[in-house]
């Protein structure tokens, strides 16, 4: 039992949801229609991202969520806008994707791997590709985890995600 005023009611829902992304939209300017597997592997992406994820702001008197997010790759740099419930304006974190470059092309090359071994191949080889495709999709998750952290904290299944979505934000036809 409670005592009256005693806030600790173990609401941990809301508080998670306050440490999080609830909204997120990719800017799309230059959208290309997509094989219908990327398409899938973005919408499960967004989907999954906002059912479950873990994103607050580091730093005194920043909002403390929950987020709408604006991911955007211009110029060659990732740009996340991140607003409140309100769409006013937190923060915008802005990085090169330079060094995400060879992970994100090594990691399109193992994919199309998948899809072709899913048509043809034994499902020992389809495991093996998929492992690869996996430990990619780790390591560009944790360089984006690790650049992230200067300004964020969220958690590996999360920055997984944001690298999908990276890398469909990538494709260009």
């Amino acid at each position: 039992m409670t005592a009256p005023g005693d806030d600790s009611t173990g609401d941990t829902t809301s508080q998670s949801r306050q440490r999080s992304i609830v909204k997120l939209v990719l800017d799309e300017k230059t959208f290309v229609r997509r094989r219908p597997e990327v398409e899938h592997e973005r919408e499960v992406a967004i989907f999954d991202l906002l059912e479950d994820n873990t994103f607050c702001l580091k730093g005194d008197g920043i909002h403390q969520g929950p987020y709408h997010v604006r991911l955007k790759l211009a110029e060659d740099r990732l740009r996340f806008d991140i607003r409140d419930a309100l769409e006013n304006a937190v923060k915008e974190i802005i990085f090169p994707v330079k060094p995400f470059r060879m992970v994100v092309k090594d990691y399109f090359i193992v994919c199309e791997s998948y899809y072709d071994a899913i048509k043809t191949s034994s499902p020992s080889q389809i495991e093996a590709i998929d492992m690869g495709r996996r430990a990619l999709h780790n390591e560009g998750a944790q360089m984006l985890l690790e650049r992230l952290s200067l300004d964020a904290e969220l958690d590996h299944t999360t920055a997984r995600r944001l690298f999908t979505l990276l890398c469909v934000l990538h494709i260009r036809g």
